[in-house]
């Protein structure tokens, strides 16, 4: 639910104190360093423990968003893999369409990202090679057939990591974290406008905060009742 932002800052001063200074610290720190300048999309991930490794993988490297695309598979959290990071990062779940992964193409070009696949092509290039001037959104196949036909026929640029052993591919969990490092490592570099707006920091603080308490529906109840006498 949206709040406009005198209602956010009135529940948010409730939540402070609620919340010791140095979660409250940490907090402002790691959203100052959230992005959505980078995004990751999964399509039709069939084993949890991957996908769940890359929620992990994106908490950890300040990338906000994650999209997963169910055509034929449906995405379950592995809690003992994710250890809580799927509090912190947005799950964008796509299985609404009669081809999802159209879809969420689609979607992704009106926020303004250049989609790229992460699979060998002709046409590819090493991820130390792609070009970084607008958004974008790394998108990744299952574990057993890679991305669809569709996928690889309907994005915008390939892109390989480099290999030099005998083995054909990185694990798919693996290859995600490589690709982020290298990205989110030359964006800060590179780009300057990377971190999230000043109302995006802001509702994500809210939304930290609120995930951090015990009881955050008793809460909002509460929140609500005294927003309605003002």
């Amino acid at each position: 639910m949206q709040y406009d932002k005198h209602s956010r800052d009135f529940m948010l001063n409730h939540l402070q104190q609620m919340i010791s200074e140095d979660r409250w610290q940490k907090f402002r720190q790691v959203v100052s360093q959230r992005t959505r300048y980078v995004t990751l999309v999964l399509e039709d991930i069939f084993q949890a423990h991957n996908a769940s490794a890359v929620i992990r993988s994106c908490e950890l490297m300040g990338v906000q968003d994650l999209h997963i695309i169910e055509n034929r598979n449906n995405y379950e959290i592995s809690r003992d893999i994710v250890v809580g990071s799927h509090k912190w990062v947005n799950l964008h779940k796509h299985n609404k369409w009669v081809d999802n992964t159209k879809g969420c193409f689609k979607h992704l070009r009106k926020q303004g990202y250049r989609i790229v696949a992460t699979s060998p092509h002709k046409n590819d290039c090493l991820l130390s090679e792609l070009p970084l001037d607008n958004k974008t959104a790394l998108v990744f196949g299952n574990e057993g057939g890679g991305l669809s036909d569709t996928a690889l026929e309907n994005v915008d640029a390939f892109v390989k990591i480099p290999m030099y052993g005998l083995t054909e591919s990185y694990n798919l969990s693996v290859s995600a974290a490589i690709c982020m490092y290298e990205l989110i490592h030359r964006m800060k570099k590179e780009e300057q406008n990377w971190q999230l707006s000043q109302e995006e920091q802001d509702i994500l603080l809210f939304n930290y905060a609120l995930n951090s308490i015990r009881n955050p529906i008793t809460f909002m109840r509460r929140m609500k009742a005294e927003l309605s006498t003002r």
